[in-house]
């Protein structure tokens, strides 16, 4: 990718792919496309772990590492934490993928069950498909939106999902610099974009409607290289007709860099 613009959309994570591109020999146009605002009911956690002492759940899903963090974290402020890390010992826990994977095990939080790649909703269903659902009590840590997929399959198992909401999605503050991508793309002078987050591209093209540049701004994405980390993320930008150039395997942002030098320098 030497030489070649590459717009990257990632927020919290964006310094480090930008660098990882910067080793290719490419320039990172850095356009972050989401904000994670804490949305953290302390109350909510309390009552919770009260009601989970009262009645156990079966299993808990836990789908991201910053939805994880953020629960200890409330568990850590409210004194609670020796209770939920009981109560977990006593549950199925199921993780999503490497974040939630890592952060539990920095609580010494016994794993049972880990989605296979590509670690979407799909491959956690897989995981659950032998257990018996019926009855039991599910506590699913939500991310920065709703996983109606999720949720519904497990309540057409007889399943009660008992959501953690810890964080939420938005747009940016500062959306200048997705404007400014924008630009760039209309100028022609923009070789790839990544995508690391189905949410990224919801909110992208939010704006663009805002804009009145919908229309135009899926016909330039469709004149450069597009890569999306996963199948969520490449499910999002088809919703929008945007052809998905490459999708790494791993989904991970080191394989995706890889995979995007590769089909660059060809």
């Amino acid at each position: 990718m030497r030489d070649k613009t590459i717009a990257i959309l990632e927020s919290r994570l964006g310094q480090q792919l930008g660098e990882l591109v910067g080793k290719h020999g490419g320039r990172p146009f850095h356009a972050p496309a989401l904000a994670e605002i804490p949305d953290v009911d302390h109350a909510y956690i309390a009552t919770l772990i009260r009601e989970l002492e009262a009645r156990p759940a079966m299993i808990a899903i836990f789908q991201t590492g910053v939805g994880t963090r953020a629960l200890f974290g409330a568990t850590d402020a409210l004194g609670l934490t020796e209770k939920l890390l009981a109560l977990l010992a006593k549950t199925v826990v199921v993780v999503r993928g490497p974040k939630p994977t890592a952060a539990l095990r920095s609580r010494n939080v016994r794993i049972d069950v880990s989605a296979d790649e590509p670690y979407t909703t799909a491959e956690v269903l897989a995981a659950l498909a032998e257990m018996q659902l019926t009855g039991a009590r599910v506590v699913v840590q939500r991310y920065g939106g709703p996983n109606p997929e999720l949720d519904q399959a497990l309540k057409a198992r007889g399943a009660e999902v008992v959501e953690v909401p810890l964080y939420r999605w938005s747009l940016p503050e500062n959306t200048k610099p997705l404007i400014e991508l924008m630009d760039a793309l209309d100028r022609s002078e923009i070789d790839a974009v990544t995508v690391t987050n189905a949410a990224q591209v919801y909110n992208l093209f939010a704006l663009a409607k805002q804009l009145g540049r919908a229309d135009t701004l899926k016909a330039n994405l469709n004149k450069v290289l597009v890569a999306s980390i996963g199948p969520v993320a490449s499910d999002a930008l088809k919703k929008f007709n945007v052809t998905v150039g490459l999708e790494p395997r791993p989904p991970k942002l080191g394989p995706l860099v890889a995979a995007l030098d590769e089909a660059l320098s060809r």
